[in-house]
């Protein structure tokens, strides 16, 4: 009874819920020299010898812990093969915001060393046997919200990526003539971190790639609005909305519909 209780407590709150029975595991792979372990969510329904499409997950600047992990888990319960990818490296998990701003920093400002971490990864979720290697998109969180538009203009060949209240600006803005995919950006309204211009730079750049791009912006909603952890005060910058996060999760499941069909 808890257990049920558990999962619909984080359908209604818009909580990373408990997985349904996803079979999880850590998966160590390289980057160059680089160690990374990631985490690897396969659905519980899946079949022997079946092939699903597969989602590649980018934790935010926290790296990859508990909350990518839940929201791979969740991609799983999708009926997706997901893969959360290691952008720091095995072992390197900050405990403070200022080990954050740290590590994040190093790959924001190295978009070239960012993209290759993304594309090993990408690389590890294509290898995996359940995965459909012509079905794949990704999914980022801040930081990795970021980054999976960095993965686009990196020129992946993948079906879309979704960004999850991320960064949108670019150090190379002609790379967009790079992107093969389609966009979809999940933007809080109110954030005070992506400022104006950067925005308008980005939906610039998509237009002059034509670049098959959706973007929702969600009113009131701020930076990290699907993250519990963020508080609930959005005079701070940086808070949880409820609304945002289940609207959020349902514009990319029909995006996944769109992109998979």
């Amino acid at each position: 009874m808890k257990a049920i209780y558990l999962v619909l407590a984080g359908l209604f709150l818009g909580l990373p819920s408990p997985s349904r029975g996803a079979d999880t595991k850590a998966l160590n792979y390289r980057s160059g020299e680089a160690e990374l372990e990631g985490y690897l969510a396969l659905p519980a329904d899946l079949k022997e010898g079946e092939k699903r499409p597969g989602v590649l997950l980018v934790h935010d600047w926290t790296g990859l812990q508990d909350y990518a992990r839940r929201r791979t888990e969740q991609l799983a319960d999708l009926g997706y093969v997901a893969f959360a990818a290691d952008i720091y490296g095995k072992g390197i998990r900050p405990a403070n915001p200022k080990e954050c701003g740290v590590q994040a920093g190093l790959y924001r400002g190295d978009r070239s060393l960012f993209r290759r971490r993304l594309n090993a990864a990408l690389e590890q979720l294509r290898a995996q046997p359940a995965c459909d290697a012509g079905k794949v998109a990704a999914i980022g969180y801040c930081f990795g919200g970021t980054g999976v538009i960095e993965l686009a203009r990196s020129g992946a060949d993948i079906k879309g990526v979704v960004s999850f209240h991320g960064g949108l600006d670019s150090p190379s803005p002609g790379d967009g003539k790079n992107v093969k995919c389609k966009i979809l950006v999940c933007h809080g309204a109110d954030d005070p971190f992506v400022k104006r211009e950067a925005i308008d730079a980005f939906l610039a750049e998509m237009k002059a790639a034509g670049v098959d791009l959706q973007f929702i912006s969600y009113a009131g909603a701020v930076h990290s609005f699907t993250k519990p952890g963020a508080g609930d005060d959005p005079g701070k910058g940086a808070a949880y909305d409820e609304s945002a996060d289940r609207r959020s999760w349902s514009h990319m499941q029909l995006f996944f519909d769109e992109l998979f069909r």
